[in-house]
């Protein structure tokens, strides 16, 4: 018995970093083991928006010192004492490019699409915020804002409602560049030519902070798996060709259901269309070889297709 007690610790150990590395598959999740542990100790240091201190309550919220920062509320009194998690690149931004978007939105996607969900999970996209300012910036994209005064006291976070526009303080400027760059390259999301000059300016200009270092490491240990874009791995070029790899894995879980057997490699790989989110079947498909190389992506399976969004071509047999 005494052998039992003293091995206990250590199986206790071995179980939580079994747990530490599975990466969550839904937000709520993803916002306790942020919580839990990248987050713990950053809340006396505070939000990545307005370095506002706070108080963790419940499970994943806090309780802002609003004055201690110096914020004031624009209009939203009970969110600004909130903290709140934002996803940098909005979960609309990575949701329309899904069916399950068309069909029925944000809860349709939360409910149908095994996919969506770990998107909307991924810790590297996720930071936590003032409520006010989370809800202020919406699904707006980042950019210059110029000529509007401060919003939130001496919050240096900018709105630009009527462009729909929304501006980081410059410290967090390169994060958001990189997180950006991760997201676009793991979930194969298109970027504009213009957010990609904008974007890369930022990574230019404000450099991998130390914080930002930490904080990949942490989250690596429950993902399992880091920001190339933070580590050194990848730089981004305009035109940047997306790996999909977050797709490739997400799908794999996703589809291990007796449909996964469909049309797989045994007589040659499917090929989606990264652009019109079409596939086409090594058989009864004739457009199945006529697709750019730098356009194609390929799957085991139909079920691995569908889970990731593409649909039949309509001129398969």
């Amino acid at each position: 018995m005494a052998l039992l007690k003293r091995g206990l610790p250590a199986l206790f150990v071995c179980l939580f970093t079994l747990s530490a590395l599975a990466a969550p598959q839904h937000f709520a999740e993803a916002k306790k083991e942020l919580r839990d542990h990248v987050y713990n100790d950053r809340n006396q240091v505070g939000d990545a928006y307005c370095q506002c201190t706070w108080d963790w309550t419940g499970r994943t919220g806090g309780r802002v010192h609003l004055r201690e920062c110096g914020y004031q509320v624009r209009a939203q009194a009970n969110r600004a004492a909130r903290i709140e998690w934002e996803h940098i690149v909005p979960a609309s931004n990575f949701g329309r490019q899904r069916q399950c978007w068309q069909n029925g939105g944000r809860r349709n996607c939360v409910s149908e699409d095994p996919v969506f969900r770990v998107m909307e999970a991924d810790m590297h996209n996720l930071t936590p915020v003032v409520g006010e300012v989370n809800g202020d910036r919406s699904n707006y994209n980042f950019g210059p804002v110029r000529n509007v005064a401060a919003q939130y006291g001496a919050c240096d976070f900018k709105v630009d409602f009527k462009h729909r526009t929304a501006q980081p303080p410059p410290a967090l400027r390169g994060q958001v560049a990189r997180v950006y760059f991760y997201m676009a390259d793991r979930y194969d999301l298109r970027l504009s030519k213009q957010q990609q000059r904008l974007l890369m300016a930022w990574d230019r200009g404000h450099p991998v902070s130390a914080w930002e270092h930490q904080r990949d490491r942490r989250i690596a240990t429950i993902m399992g798996h880091s920001n190339p874009f933070v580590t050194g791995e990848q730089r981004w070029t305009l035109n940047h060709r997306n790996s999909g790899e977050g797709l490739v894995s997400s799908v794999a879980s996703a589809s291990q259901t007796p449909a996964s057997t469909e049309s797989t490699r045994s007589t040659g790989p499917i090929h989606g269309n990264r652009n019109s989110k079409v596939y086409h079947l090594p058989q009864g498909c004739p457009s199945y070889n006529a697709m750019k190389p730098g356009n194609r992506v390929d799957f085991d399976s139909e079920a691995a297709a569908r889970a990731a969004g593409y649909r039949k071509a309509g001129n398969c047999r």
